[in-house]
């Protein structure tokens, strides 16, 4: 609102004299506002009254509803309705704000804003309300506490703000220029310069923003740049108020005439479909306001300062008719706003007055908002009679205290357990009657009961209940989150948090501070990450996977060694496993066992991860075991005993493998034995009510030498037939798997009943050595796992929930029967006299050669309950020497939870507690002791020269002419430190996963899954600098969604090998030729291309990677296209249609190529730092567009490029 022109006598409002420090009622003042207020003996006036009664409202026009005092005699500056809540903001000349709530208009809450300065406009967000005075920012919540506090230049003189998203701000006032403020960091981002000062109102369409300056002048500017697009002249003296609906724009203001400004009584209407003014609108009113009320036509709202207000049809004539009469106590109305719904109407006068006008009784502010909070009334004296004799009485009728510290009923687990009621046994009736056919029972229906239902019991015989996967209930957390209380932060399932720049300012060291490599969870089925992490830190597989190499499209065993060798040369940087599981999507094997899950199920955690997980498990090692078998087996890999494993074995075989004998017995003594192999146990849990003690050695014993009956075919018979089924093992596996089977109720209270036993034998075996906390400190996390650490006492908390022993000592007797034990360090002397004369004891292997084998515990992979997040997989694994030695450069063992990209140390008893409300055991795995020294670890790179040599291409039309680009020849190979051009070009599989908030903006739940699509690779030197060698075009079986055409230039066809005429190959071909490149240690030059490399699915160390993008950048600044740095410093208009990864390839060597003329070779950082500058200058000027052909002139014509030839 422009105040020039108004009446003089609002001069004497002097702000200091109605500041709310200085209550005085001015001598100005009418004293008729006196009649229905009373002041206190210090003159500070009470609450706001009411002027007036409500008077009756008449349907569908306008009248007075409610008046009130915001504050008695000091003019109302601004008012404002909520645009989310249903309450009336009014800011007053004294920067005091007050709010009321409802077309009641009561008080909610009212607090100084600014001490002397008056509030001049006010916008509503959703969690607060935005203040702007003189050269003051505030935010603050609806209740009054300061959020933010942005102080502006002194000099400056703001009138107007204008929101533009949910966290963008644009500030005006009389100087000529507009500040951009970012909400979210309260720092100023951009400044744009005004042509005509004095922006003291702005308006904003999804055309333009629109600026009233106090010249009279409306200019409508770019939503993007900013920029002046058209103006109006709409008055020669100065502009009062504009609105804009549709394509219709008016205004209103003053005129010069010779005795000064007067109010013009015409509107100015403008049509913004043809930028012209169109005839003016004559009203009967001096117009000081306007608005748009649109209901069922674009009807306009003129008010004056003396209290009249007309409505009209802006392309219509205006009747006098239509005027009504706002009835102000002071002689003039100061401020005038309509509500979002339009049913109401507010307007403030000089007197501190506010009236509300609506055309219902019961109007409303918003179409839908929010619902407002207030304080809790005391309900101390409310509280209703509880009657202690009502068994189902809720004790929440009781309040309590909000507080954030644990109540005394949240007693600690140690001290309580849970005691939820047991499903009722079966009838006695049921099992009478029951006749058994085979393991089948059937009875009839005694109909005791009603048809599916289950008497619900309250006495303390029935209130035990099966508990597996439930969870008890905590005070702490109970409405949001009452599973997570048990569930230590660590094990909880971690996600990643997106924002406008992708992953890269998410902080992924805060999960990882060690140097091994965590893997990304948001690539479909990444549910076997945890059983990827085992097989890489299983040293002998790792070696074998990597040294593995061939012809199969999608062989997992090679798409395993790549991500191997990633997870080698990553330094704690995460990994993510594309390609593997894209391989692992197309085996048929896994579509028919059910392992491949709908993006649904994954995310809502449909699918049970505890027997998905070993069914992985048990199709990744036959899959291992085939692929290896298809090969010649390496020589480098020898038996344990010397001598190499057979023609058709393979080495994962001879890991894993166990070979079995299977005897079958039927009654009628005719017995049959066949030889089987496996690769993995399952757990057999014994069929025992008594609560009897076992040790985990008996169940896996049990488990390995299964015996059962069961109905099989019987050839002396012709029949089924109750047999004997009987398992012998011949020899044992150096690598020891095992499934645990716990997907019941039943195997889960086996396992606590056992770790209770075995948590009572350990409290008897050590006596009163027990101490209550560890007696180490975490500093010494290093040399918690390793043999030489200091045996310290156990605490209670370590021997809770532990029946897993750390090794078990297996042997083979002599009528092939098998022995099993679980052993410890001290155990050794004892057991080996046990089992071995001491006769026969010999150095070192002594029991081995016996048949005497230790396992050690490797790895335990667990299902974490959880029903907030469906659950998650975790593996807590003992890291070797070796992979110490190659991260770290120390010499140790250590146990690590991985958790995807979370990787922590853990204290090694950590690894076999399982506590089986929240964490249950899938998978062991058990690796002979010494293993490592039983095979060649040296790792041979199967990835020759040759794969950069000449190949056929996959599509039947291609042909010679086509050829984009010209491998290399034999004298042409890269050397260390050649330089490479490199671009790729992707297409979009699976399109982003967004919702978008409340507050407009949007949240990235799932980006979009890309996949390259074309590769090329440039030379970087020689004769032939700048001359293609690779330009691959990536076959596809996977649906492309979107082929992004106008960024890659990838048209529909050209990845159909039937129909393409480019050169098309696999992306298994293509990624060798990267691979050798990278071993080779070229330097790759490209524009972006940490992206690039993320989505090939390539780790490149950082000293081989040239980017351009951050050549050519400076701290805290935006990145810079390749378009504009290619027109800048080389005088190219690259990239117009579409984009060609060619091009773009060698504009990024050019560019390098000028970077180092630029900097003296990285010598001068200074001047390339001027040059920089002058970049960022001309990028800003140009709003970082390439102008066209026919436009500016090049760059190295211009005055700011002629420093950077300077240098």
């Amino acid at each position: 609102m422009n105040f020039e022109g108004l009446d003089p006598g609002l001069a004497e409002y002097a702000p200091a004299m109605h500041s709310a420090l200085d209550p005085v009622l001015d001598a100005h003042l009418n004293p008729s506002l006196l009649q229905n207020v009373e002041l206190d003996p210090e003159g500070v006036a009470l609450e706001a009254l009411p002027v007036q009664e409500s008077v009756h409202i008449m349907e569908g026009v306008y009248s007075e509803l409610h008046s009130v005092v915001a504050e008695v005699g000091v003019p109302v500056s601004v008012s404002h309705f909520d645009l989310h809540e249903e309450m009336l903001w009014v800011g007053s000349h004294g920067g005091h704000a007050t709010s009321f709530f409802g077309p009641a208009l009561e008080r909610y809450s009212s607090f100084q804003v600014n001490g002397s300065d008056d509030i001049r406009q006010i916008q509503s967000m959703e969690n607060g309300i935005l203040f702007l005075t003189k050269n003051n920012l505030k935010y603050t919540a609806r209740g009054g506490l300061i959020v933010f506090d942005y102080l502006l230049d002194e000099s400056e003189d703001m009138h107007s703000l204008l929101l533009t998203d949910s966290s963008m701000l644009l500030i005006g006032g009389l100087q000529n220029h507009i500040l951009e403020i970012d909400l979210n960091t309260v720092q100023e981002t951009q400044k744009y310069a005004v042509e005509t000062p004095g922006v003291t109102i702005m308006r904003q369409t999804n055309r333009f923003f629109f600026c009233g300056h106090t010249s009279g002048k409306i200019s409508l500017r770019d939503l993007r740049t900013f920029k002046v697009e058209h103006e109006f002249d709409a008055f020669s003296g100065s502009l009062s108020d504009f609105d804009v609906h549709g394509n219709l724009l008016a205004a209103c203001g003053f005129s010069s005439r010779l005795t000064g400004l007067a109010c013009d009584r015409f509107l100015k209407v403008y049509d913004l479909r043809m930028m012209r003014a169109i005839t003016p609108l004559q009203v009967h009113v001096d117009p000081a306001f306007l608005r748009f009320i649109p209901t069922y036509t674009s009807r306009l709202a003129i008010i004056s300062q003396s209290g009249q207000c007309q409505f009209c049809e802006p392309t219509g004539l205006a009747n006098p008719a239509d005027i009504f009469h706002v009835n102000p106590v002071g002689p003039l109305l100061m401020t005038f706003d309509v509500s979002a719904s339009k049913q109401a109407l507010a307007f403030g006068d000089s007197e501190g007055c506010v009236h509300l006008w609506t055309d219902s009784p019961e109007p409303s502010f918003n179409p839908y908002s929010l619902e407002t909070e207030f304080a809790l009334p005391c309900l101390v004296d409310s509280l209703p009679p509880l009657d202690w004799s009502q068994d189902l009485l809720p004790l929440s009728l009781i309040p309590v205290p909000l507080t954030t510290d644990a109540l005394l009923s949240d007693w600690p687990a140690a001290n309580s357990a849970p005691a939820p009621r047991r499903a009722p046994p079966v009838d006695a009736e049921i099992l009478r009657t029951m006749k058994k056919v085979g393991f089948i029972g059937y009875a009839p229906n005694p109909r005791t009961r009603l048809r599916n239902q289950i008497p619900y019991r309250l006495k303390e015989s029935d209130s035990e209940f099966d508990s597996f996967s439930q969870v008890t209930e905590s005070p702490i957390g109970r409405e949001e989150e009452p599973h997570l209380h048990m569930v230590s932060k660590k094990y909880r399932k971690v996600t990643i948090k997106y924002s406008k720049l992708g992953l890269e300012d998410f902080d992924f060291k805060h999960y990882n501070k060690t140097l091994f490599a965590g893997l990304e969870p948001h690539i479909p089925n990444a549910y076997c990450n945890c059983m990827i992490q085992v097989l890489y830190f299983l040293e002998p597989v790792r070696c074998l996977i990597q040294n593995h190499l061939c012809q199969k499209e999608f062989c997992l065993a090679c798409e395993l060694g790549f991500l191997f060798h990633m997870l080698d040369l990553s330094r704690g940087d995460p990994c993510q496993g594309n390609n593997f599981l894209r391989a692992f999507r197309t085996i048929p094997e896994a579509s028919a066992l059910g392992l491949i899950l709908a993006d649904s199920d994954e995310a809502s955690g449909k699918g049970n991860l505890a027997r998905l997980i070993q069914r992985w498990n048990r199709f990744i090692l036959t899959q291992l075991h085939q692929d290896m078998q298809e090969l010649e087996v390496p020589q480098a890999y020898r038996g344990a005993g010397g001598s190499f494993c057979s023609s058709g074995d393979s080495v994962i075989g001879q890991l894993f493998s166990c070979e079995m004998e299977n005897c079958s017995l039927c009654r009628c003594g005719s017995e049959t034995v066949r030889t089987s192999s496996t690769l993995l146990f399952t757990l057999s849990y014994p069929d025992d009510k008594t609560g009897k003690n076992y040790d985990f050695a008996h169940v896996l014993k049990r488990s390995i030498c299964l015996e059962q009956n069961t109905q099989a075919w019987c050839d002396n018979c012709e029949k089924y037939q109750p047999t004997i089924q009987t398992r012998n093992i011949r020899h044992l596996p150096d690598i020891l798997v095992i499934n645990c089977e716990v997907n019941s109720s039943k195997e889960a209270d086996f396992w606590r009943m056992q770790a209770e036993f075995a948590f009572k034998v350990a409290v008897k075996k050590h006596g009163g050595e027990i101490s209550k906390n560890k007696e180490f400190a975490l500093a010494d996390w290093k040399e918690l796992g390793s043999p030489e650490g200091v045996l310290v006492c156990p605490s209670i908390e370590e021997l809770k929930n532990i029946w897993l022993p750390f090794s078990i000592r297996m042997k083979m007797t002599k009528n092939k029967g098998l022995d099993v034990c679980n052993w410890t360090d001290g155990d050794e002397l004892l057991s080996l006299a046990a089992w071995v004369p001491p006769s026969q004891w010999g150095p070192a292997r002594a029991e081995e050669e016996h048949g005497v084998y230790v396992y050690d515990l490797m790895a335990t992979v667990v299902h974490i309950l959880d029903s907030r997040t469906g659950g998650s997989l975790v593996a807590h694994i003992k890291v070797g020497e070796t992979y110490h030695q190659r991260k770290e450069g120390v010499t140790h063992q250590q146990w690590y939870l991985f958790n995807d990209f979370l990787i922590e140390p853990i204290d090694k008893h950590e690894a076999v507690q399982f506590d089986m409300n929240w964490k249950v055991p899938a998978i062991l795995y058990y690796v002979k002791r010494n293993l490592n020294s039983r095979y060649n670890l040296n790792i041979k790179n199967p990835i020759e020269a040759s794969v950069l040599l000449a190949e056929a291409s996959l599509a039947r039309k291609q042909r010679k002419t086509h050829t984009t680009f010209i491998p290399l020849m034999l004298n042409e190979m890269p050397q260390v430190g050649d330089l490479v051009g490199l671009d790729a070009e992707f297409v979009t599989l699976n399109e982003e996963e967004a919702e978008l908030r409340s507050d407009g903006t949007k949240s990235t739940i799932k980006p979009s899954q890309m996949s390259v699509a074309r590769i090329t690779c440039v030379r970087g030197q020689g004769p032939n600098e700048g001359i293609p060698f690779i330009d691959d075009y990536i076959s596809t079986q996977e649906q492309v969604v979107d082929y992004l055409t106008q960024y890659s230039g990838i048209k529909p066809g050209d990845l159909d090998a039937k129909i393409s005429s480019k050169h098309l190959t696999t992306l298994k071909s293509t990624y060798l030729k990267l691979r050798f490149l990278i071993d080779i240690g070229v330097k790759f030059v490209g524009h972006g291309l940490q992206k690039d490399f993320r989505v090939i699915n390539l780790m490149v160390p950082k000293d081989q990677v040239l980017d351009t993008v951050y050549l050519f950048h400076m701290p805290r600044k935006r990145m810079i296209s390749l378009r504009f740095l290619a027109w800048y410093f080389l005088d190219l208009k690259i990239q117009g249609e579409t984009h060609d990864s060619i091009e773009d390839a060698r504009t990024a060597l050019q560019l390098y190529r000028k970077y180092l003329e630029l900097s003296k070779n990285g010598t001068e950082p200074e001047s390339f730092h001027k040059v920089l500058k002058g970049l960022y200058e001309k990028g800003r000027k140009m709003d970082w567009k390439v102008p066209e052909p026919e436009g500016q002139t090049s760059p190295k014509n211009a005055a700011v490029f002629s420093s950077v030839l300077a240098l």
